[in-house]
């Protein structure tokens, strides 16, 4: 080819019109309150301020659309605003008296929706709960405890070499539990216990939701301690993950519910009890140190932490991430109610917001149990849970008479960060007085 006819080819290409092309990145809608601490008295403002932003820069000319209310109810405010380069601020009203103001905020960029929000907090060392206490709530206990202990342990362990570390062995563990009605059935967990000769103080590790395998906590057994770390569903921790998805969609489907219109027959009945059976084990062990036992756990196992610590006077403290099953009947008057969300509104089959279906709902709530902890706790959370709303939370918090203490992590949702599980795992290393 000529260099003549090159030219013109260039000149031709030069010629052909520029196609723009889009940006991509992911875009982070973020919402804050105009206090540093998000706290706020009854009656003052609130005042929302709403930004989206892509690679570290305020988008222009988007609209996003913000709805303000009690969290988990229907918002007093809906409407819309366009963001031009920078924070828009949105009133966003007040509360009258103790709870939480939340603000979600939405925007659309490239077809896709992205989603940001912040909660207010209304003087909530003051809320206190909606649920009832049964007349026999105590005596109802005191037998299903009654029931467990006339049952062995009979304990199988056997060792998992693939599961420990140069300092800790572990063990699957399989125990005698009561079951949700008048039979019986098992429960496992993974326990990892120092290999060094000595007596070590014990912590039960109590699981979320959900059905899954677990490993054990095999780097808090190194720091001085016999750990054990259960399921709650009756089948062995060890098993391929595609049994415990398998389950998590057919027979253990919605397990929260399941038997919730009978006290006995509640499938936290044999959850609750089996927590106290998991204790049954762990003060047995030969290198218990004979004194030092915790529980832990976070949102299910947040619940199960208080419920251990209400039902079981060998516990010596506990620390509980989001806890759910907390004032569960706050729906039922107007507000929040606790995870698993079973009253929030009547559906079809599922509808249940019954008589009988309230009355065991009391039995079970974390706050009637939180009201039994007389034992030190640490307790963290944040005020963006929506799956545990932080009404509830503090439901229980705040009926509790034993020594306590809130660490918060204000922006968290239902999730934690690492700052708080470091100082959660050196605050439970310190409380039992483990060797490292």
């Amino acid at each position: 080819m000529g260099q003549a006819m090159i030219r013109i080819v260039l000149l031709s290409l030069l010629a052909l019109p520029v196609v723009a092309q889009d940006r991509v990145g992911a875009v982070q809608v973020r919402v804050t309150t105009d206090r540093a601490d998000w706290v706020y008295a009854p009656g003052q403002p609130v005042k929302f301020k709403i930004v989206a932003v892509r690679d570290g820069h305020a988008l222009s000319g988007v609209t996003v659309s913000y709805k303000i209310g009690p969290e988990m109810v229907a918002p007093t405010i809906d409407a819309s605003a366009v963001l031009n380069g920078d924070a828009v601020v949105v009133d966003g009203g007040t509360m009258a008296g103790p709870g939480f103001l939340r603000c979600i905020a939405v925007v659309e960029v490239n077809g896709r929706r992205y989603r940001g929000l912040a909660t207010a907090a209304f003087t909530p060392e003051k809320i206190q709960p909606t649920q009832k206490e049964p007349a026999d709530f105590d005596a109802f206990w005191t037998e299903g405890k009654a029931a467990l202990a006339k049952l062995p342990v009979d304990a199988k362990v056997s060792l998992l070499p693939d599961y420990g570390n140069a300092l800790v062995d572990c063990y699957h563990v399989n125990l005698q539990n009561v079951g949700t009605g008048s039979g019986a059935s098992r429960l496992y967990g993974v326990m990892c216990e120092p290999k060094a000769a000595g007596k070590y103080p014990a912590l039960l590790s109590v699981p979320g939701a959900g059905v899954r395998p677990y490993r054990g906590l095999a780097e808090m057994a190194a720091r001085g301690m016999i750990t054990l770390q259960i399921g709650i569903h009756g089948v062995p921790v060890t098993m391929d993950q595609s049994v415990y998805d398998s389950l998590g969609a057919g027979a253990l489907s919605g397990y929260m519910t399941y038997g919730l219109e009978s006290k006995d027959r509640y499938y936290y009945r044999r959850v609750y009890l089996g927590c106290v059976r998991a204790n049954d084990f762990l003060v047995s062990h030969p290198k218990w140190d004979g004194s030092n036992l915790a529980v832990t756990g976070g949102s299910q196992g947040g619940a199960l932490s208080i419920v251990t610590a209400g039902l079981d006077p060998r516990v010596k403290g506990l620390a509980a991430y989001y806890p759910a099953l907390s004032d569960v009947t706050g729906y039922l008057e107007g507000r929040a109610g606790g995870w698993p969300h079973m009253f929030r509104e009547p559906a079809g089959f599922f509808y249940n917001r019954t008589a009988e279906k309230i009355e065991t709902s009391r039995y079970y709530d974390v706050v009637n149990f939180a009201k039994r902890v007389k034992v030190p706790g640490l307790y963290t959370w944040g005020f963006n849970d929506e799956t545990c709303p932080p009404t509830t939370m503090y439901s229980a918090y705040n009926v509790i008479p034993g020594e306590k203490k809130l660490m918060l992590a204000v922006e968290t949702g239902h999730n934690n960060v690492p700052e708080q599980v470091a100082e959660v795992n050196s605050w439970l290393v310190k409380m039992l007085g483990a060797k490292n």
